[in-house]
C-alpha cells in the first residue's frame, strides 16, 4: 500500500549541477490513479461474493500476478481477507470505515443542496422528514417561491397515514403493519372499514410505484408528492415531499412531479450509500 500512496505524486529528476541538460520529468500520477482504481475495482468485485485470484482476474480483465499483488496489499491493510477454500472477501477495515462514515453523515446537511434544487425547480415548499415515535418528524423545510403559506414547521410531528411524506416512510411495511399504524392513528381500520379499504388500496399503488400522494388528507387545500430516501442497506430511513395548495397541484401536475421528486430522493439516497439495487 506504500506504493499506492507514493504513486499519487510525480517524481522529478534533475541533472547534475553544471551540466546544461534539461530536467527530465517522469510523472507517475496516471499510473498511480490506475493502480488506485484497480484496487477499488478489486474491492467492489468481492462485495457480492468471495472470489479466487483466477476468478478476480477474469472479472476484472487483469493478469493474475497484478491481481495477486493488489489483493495482497489490500489484505495486509485489512480491506480484504483471504479465506481458505473461498478466496478473497471484504475485510474488517471496511466495517470500521462504514461505521465511521455513518457517524459523519448528517442527513439534513447531505440532503440540503438536493432540497434547494428541488425547491428552485418546482417553486413549491419542500420537506425532509424521518420516522420518530410513530409520527413523521420534519427535519427541514424550504418554503418555496409561491405566495402561499404551508403551515408545517421544522420539529413538528405529523401523521404517517395522512401526509405524503409519512406515507413514503411506510412504503416497505407489510399490510399488517399498515393496519396497525392506521388503527393507532385513526382508531378505525379493517376489512369492514371502507375508508381503510380505500387507503390501503392507494398504499398498494404507492408501494408499487415508489412514491406517495397527500390529497388534502392532512391539511385542507394542501396537496403533496412524496418519495422515500434509502440508506446503504436499502432500507427507508427518511422521505421528502413537495407541497403546495390545490390550485397549483392538479392531478396532472402531481403525476408529472413523481419523477422529479423520486429523482431527488434517489440522489439523496445515493449520497447516503444506496447503490440503487
Amino acid at each position: 500500500m506504500d506504493n499506492l500512496k507514493s504513486s499519487r505524486t510525480g517524481m522529478i529528476f534533475l541533472p547534475p549541477a553544471g551540466r546544461g541538460v534539461a530536467a527530465k520529468v517522469e510523472p507517475r500520477s496516471a499510473a498511480g490513479s490506475q493502480t488506485l482504481s484497480r484496487g477499488l475495482d478489486l474491492i467492489e468485485a468481492v462485495v457480492q461474493t468471495p472470489a479466487t485470484l483466477s476468478e478476480l482476474s477474469k472479472r476484472l480483465g487483469i493478469n493474475r500476478s497484478t491481481v495477486h499483488r493488489l489483493a495482497s496489499a489490500l489484505a495486509d491493510r485489512g480491506y480484504l481477507k483471504l479465506e481458505a477454500g473461498e478466496g478473497y472477501m471484504l475485510g474488517a477495515k471496511l466495517l470500521e470505515l462504514g461505521h465511521a462514515a455513518r457517524r459523519q453523515i448528517n442527513l439534513p446537511r447531505v440532503a440540503r443542496p438536493h432540497l434547494e434544487a428541488l425547491c428552485d425547480s418546482t417553486g413549491d415548499a419542500v420537506h425532509l422528514g424521518v420516522l420518530y415515535e410513530d409520527k413523521a418528524l420534519y427535519l427541514d423545510k424550504l418554503s418555496g417561491t409561491r405566495r402561499v403559506e404551508i403551515g408545517s414547521r421544522v420539529g413538528e410531528r405529523h401523521p404517517l397515514c395522512a401526509t405524503g411524506l409519512g406515507k413514503s416512510l411506510l412504503l416497505d411495511c407489510s399490510e399488517m403493519e399498515w393496519l396497525e399504524i392506521y388503527r393507532a392513528e385513526t382508531g378505525h381500520g379493517g376489512a369492514a372499514d371502507p375508508a381503510y379499504a380505500a387507503w390501503v388500496e392507494q398504499m398498494r399503488g404507492y408501494a408499487a410505484g415508489g412514491y406517495s400522494f397527500d390529497l388534502e388528507e392532512n391539511e385542507d387545500r394542501v396537496r403533496c408528492v412524496g418519495a422515500p430516501i434509502r440508506d446503504e442497506t436499502g432500507e427507508i430511513v427518511a422521505a421528502i415531499s413537495v407541497s403546495s395548495v390545490a390550485q397549483y397541484m392538479s392531478d396532472d401536475r402531481m403525476a408529472g412531479l413523481v419523477a422529479t421528486v423520486s429523482s431527488t430522493a434517489g440522489a439523496i439516497s445515493r449520497a447516503l450509500g444506496w447503490s440503487g439495487r
